[in-house]
């Protein structure tokens, strides 16, 4: 049993030199603790999903509201509906009931 730990020691002092250790520990403070490490890394990158998305939800919204609005410059009726269903306006010879 002692002879393995002696074996160990010896190896270690062959390899492992002061060098060596500080390099391990500049390269793991770059990696886990900087800046740029890769927890940083994995957190702009889920941000970038989250904008990613609202701008495709954005976009469909963009498109929706233009549709619309190029329909309610062409089409009298769709202005109608839209005046009637969101405005709750009438004709003169009518009454309107809202039942929520």
């Amino acid at each position: 049993m002692d002879s393995k730990i002696t074996n160990i020691v010896r190896w270690s002092r062959r390899y492992i030199r002061l060098s060596f250790i500080i390099m391990v520990g500049i390269l793991t403070y770059i990696l886990f603790f900087g800046d740029n490490s890769i927890i940083e890394y994995y957190r702009y990158q889920k941000e970038a999903d989250n904008l990613r998305a609202q701008i495709i939800e954005c976009n469909d919204s963009i498109t929706y509201y233009d549709n619309l609005n190029r329909l309610l410059r062409t089409d009298p009726e769709t202005m109608e509906r839209i005046v009637r269903e969101q405005y709750h306006m009438q004709r003169h010879n009518e009454d309107i009931y809202i039942v929520e």
